[in-house]
């Protein structure tokens, strides 16, 4: 009974969280925490072809225009709230760097910690742990921008957003899990 009353919790609380949620927003604007986006709409598939080369975009799956619209359109959506962002950290894919960029006028440094994990089940473990501790070392005073991939928001919080959707989330170093999920968001707000 315990489990069904939770899980039927846990459906309301995803079913109503597309949007950006109000402590989600005041999180961000109020500063110090970590919104973990993942990427826009790419060119259908999933993983990526074989043979692909992170240094070369053109071997990858990419964004799709809708995609890149997605991600200026969180961007602007951040920019009406007032949310810093300090720092923002990519996946080496080309689409979570277009995505991040596309998202702001911010300077993008490249994360192997949030690189994909679909297909690549061997990193798991590494990379959870990688990103745990990016998150929890994370101080502020504005937030920290994580572009990354379903796969590894999935690994890490068990929580896989539509495209261009983000997840906030408050560093907790005190914690094991290193973290705290605050809200979601959406570009559309």
């Amino acid at each position: 009974m315990i489990r069904l009353i939770g899980a039927i919790f846990l459906s309301l609380a995803v079913a109503g969280a597309g949007n950006a949620d109000e402590a989600a927003m005041s999180a961000l604007k109020a500063g110090g925490h970590v919104l973990m986006v993942r990427h826009g709409l790419t060119t259908p598939g999933s993983g990526d072809p074989l043979g692909f080369k992170l240094e070369d975009c053109k071997t990858q799956r990419n964004l799709i225009e809708e995609g890149r619209e997605e991600s200026r359109k969180l961007g602007r959506l951040l920019r009406a709230r007032g949310v810093k962002i300090d720092r923002v950290l990519s996946s080496e894919w080309c689409r979570c760097i277009e995505t991040a960029e596309l998202i702001g006028a911010y300077t993008v440094e490249k994360e192997s910690a949030l690189n994909n994990l679909y297909g690549r089940p061997q990193n798991r473990e590494r990379q959870v742990r990688e990103m745990r501790a990016l998150i929890a070392a994370w101080k502020g005073p504005g937030n920290l921008l994580l572009s990354t991939h379903g796969a590894n928001m999935g690994a890490l919080i068990q929580i896989n957003p539509a495209t261009a959707h983000g997840v906030v989330l408050k560093p907790s170093p005190e914690t094991s899990e290193g973290l705290r999920v605050v809200g979601r968001m959406s570009p559309e707000g």
